[in-house]
C-alpha cells in the first residue's frame, strides 16, 4: 500500500465510525461554532435552530476526510 491508500483507508474507517456512532453528521467547512462557507452557515443554523444535537466534521482540516465523503 502506498502512503495515500493508507491514509484514505484511515480517513475512510474514520468516516464510517463518525456515521455509525452518531444519529446526524455534517460533514461541513468549519465547524458548527465557526461555518467557513455560507451553506455551511445556513445548515449548521437550522440544525441549531431546530436543536439537533449533531456532529461537525470540519473537512477543511483533513483532506482524506474531504475526499472520502466525495
Amino acid at each position: 500500500m502506498t502512503d495515500t491508500t493508507t491514509r484514505t483507508g484511515s480517513s475512510e474507517t474514520q468516516i464510517a465510525d463518525t456515521v455509525t456512532t452518531n444519529d446526524v453528521v455534517l460533514f461541513m467547512k468549519g465547524t458548527k461554532s465557526m461555518p467557513q462557507c455560507g451553506f455551511s452557515s445556513r445548515v449548521a443554523g437550522v440544525l441549531n435552530f431546530m436543536g439537533v444535537d449533531y456532529q461537525d466534521v470540519n473537512v477543511l482540516a483533513d483532506e482524506g476526510i474531504r475526499q472520502g465523503i466525495k
